[in-house]
């Protein structure tokens, strides 16, 4: 290099090698951060693979004892449960029925893994409503039909008891309806719940990633959820619904979809003293599981590359499809 400085400062020193890099490596994904969400189907007997989500099923009651004792296994640090009914209504009462699919997923789930694995079950009625939206309709004085959001409140109280009835460890309330922290948590402690965990959606934006999620449970949607769900342009308004839902009660809080929003997960960690999770959505998967299939994306790195980025943005709780194989990759 005659004539050229040498440099002194290298910090290419401390990437030479695998041992150096992962020495000083200011961030890791662990087996316990990762949330498995799993979707049982009522009346079938063997998996159902879900086309757009390659990997995916909707699980029977047995396949989804198996999956949920694998993942005990694994470590992970959870499950979610997602019901698909076989029949629906307006109001959604297959969510709050003892003996409906969630319920006794639930049951079935906590039978299985007791105390080693926390049992999450999503706490909305998009799965079991026949017009597809996350609450109760209404029709206005003009005509419209729009969510009843109190009294769809009214809803959620039930199917939060009814998830505790079953043993439920965390709810899961994902309907963006205003004040639906506050009743669930008045519900549960009111019926002597007081244990059972809320991890809130608390930034959830009407995204298009969501399609595939839609296929995954039979989504009978008419329309939109905009009137509910957040506008993708506000980052400000995911940070106060999530403050808004620690005032409430809520455990934990979450900011969905995952890698569009990392700008506002960092916001989120950042503003509130409970812990913090993103799900690595449906539309983010099958981006990749698309993309590798194809050949233009190395697979597994992709993969691990996805869940660093929610951890480095403040995730402390990631849900994601890949859980288990995630799981394995990191035993290597």
């Amino acid at each position: 290099m005659s004539g050229i400085e040498r440099p002194v400062i290298r910090p290419r020193r401390l990437r030479a090698t695998p041992a150096l890099r992962r020495l000083v490596a200011e961030t890791s994904v662990e087996a316990r951060q990762l949330v498995l969400p799993v979707f049982v189907r009522e009346g079938i007997t063997e998996p159902v693979p879900i086309g757009s989500m390659p990997g995916v099923v909707q699980h029977s009651r047995d396949s989804l004892r198996r999956a949920v004792a694998e993942a005990a296994e694994l470590g992970l640090g959870g499950v979610m449960l997602f019901g698909v009914p076989a029949s629906k209504d307006a109001v959604g009462s297959g969510a709050c029925d003892p003996q409906g699919i969630l319920n006794v997923a639930i049951a079935d789930c906590v039978a299985e893994v007791g105390d080693a694995l926390p049992v999450m079950a999503d706490l909305c009625l998009d799965e079991f409503t026949d017009h597809g939206h996350c609450g109760v309709l209404r029709t206005t004085a003009a005509g419209v039909q729009v969510v009843d959001n109190d009294a769809t409140l009214e809803v959620y109280a039930e199917m939060a008891l009814a998830q505790a009835a079953a043993g439920v460890d965390i709810v899961g309330p994902s309907g963006m309806m205003d004040g639906q922290v506050g009743v669930i948590r008045s519900a549960l402690d009111a019926a002597g719940h007081d244990e059972v965990a809320i991890l809130a959606y608390s930034a959830k934006y009407a995204s298009a990633f969501y399609g595939p999620f839609r296929e995954a449970v039979d989504s009978s949607l008419q329309g939109d959820r905009r009137t509910y769900q957040q506008d993708p342009a506000n980052a400000l308004e995911g940070v106060r619904e999530a403050l808004l839902d620690v005032e409430q009660g809520a455990d934990m809080v979450m900011v969905k979809p995952g890698l569009p929003y990392l700008d506002v997960l960092r916001q989120v960690r950042d503003a509130v003293d409970v812990p913090v999770a993103a799900y690595n959505i449906s539309g983010e998967y099958s981006m990749v599981e698309a993309a590798a299939e194809r050949g233009w994306i190395d697979r597994e790195a992709a993969i691990l590359e996805s869940l660093t980025a929610f951890r480095r943005a403040g995730a402390d709780v990631i849900l994601t499809y890949w859980a288990a194989e995630a799981a394995r990759l990191l035993r290597r």
